[in-house]
């Protein structure tokens, strides 16, 4: 057996072990969601969902280190992010954000676990950006919700994952939401090493993931108007992260 077979095995079953893991996971959420009538999503999301994040991610060998994490808090925050792996939605889960809801991918449903994890936790699920109407349907939805609960919101502003070597374009969608809400925004910076993401169809290498958080950027004073000043401004301080960081 060759050393290229010898690593499809071993990829194959990390797969195995990883939908394992999310299997009895998301079965284990959905038990305690029962019992909980379904009334402790924070419980479901900061400790069972989080753990099963951080787990996933060691059985590939990644290791997740936060730096400049904010203190936990109450307060309505627009948590922003770049988007470069496709493990990033394990670093997010893993990092438990307080009382933070997630905007994420409808086609990530498809992969059952993950899809009933995230009805529990309570995911914005999104269309594609050729949906405009639905998409903004959603996003309303969305801004009702988080107005009336208080609670905060995770999003990437661009959207789609994008190569590691670039920052892609912003959508305009986080910062009419941050606008709306007049929450902050709390960008952070996930640094993933070529050697560990694993792109489309492949296995993540292990190494070290670096989560980078950085001053929260007050929206009191933002405008309607402003949007597409503001977001430009916020994209160009990711574009001098990632010069930093990669």
């Amino acid at each position: 057996m060759t050393t290229q077979d010898h690593r499809r095995r071993f990829c194959r079953t990390k797969l195995a072990l990883s939908f394992l893991l999310m299997s009895i996971g998301s079965l284990a959420v959905l038990l305690v969601a029962l019992l909980t009538a379904f009334q402790a999503r924070r419980f479901y999301a900061e400790q069972m969902a989080a753990r099963i994040g951080r787990w996933t991610l060691r059985i590939w060998g990644v290791r997740l280190v936060v730096h400049d994490a904010p203190a936990a808090s109450l307060q309505q925050r627009v948590f922003i992010s770049n988007h470069t792996s496709t493990i990033d939605v394990f670093v997010l889960i893993g990092l438990a954000l307080p009382n933070t809801r997630f905007f994420m991918s409808g086609f990530l449903r498809k992969f059952l676990p993950l899809g009933l994890i995230g009805y529990l936790i309570g995911i914005f699920w999104t269309v594609r950006q050729n949906f405009p109407e639905r998409r903004v349907e959603i996003f309303k939805n969305a801004e009702a919700v988080l107005r009336r609960s208080g609670e905060s919101v995770y999003l990437s502003p661009e959207g789609k994952r994008v190569s590691t070597g670039e920052v892609g374009a912003f959508n305009k969608g986080s910062f009419h939401l941050a606008t709306a809400l007049r929450a902050p925004i709390v960008p952070f910076y996930i640094a993933t090493p070529p050697e560990v993401d694993p792109g489309m169809g492949n296995c993540a290498g292990p190494g070290e993931v670096h989560v980078y958080f950085k001053p929260a950027i007050e929206t009191a004073d933002w405008q309607l108007a402003d949007l597409v000043r503001n977001k430009e401004r916020v994209r160009q301080r990711f574009l001098e992260w990632h010069n930093e960081y990669r």
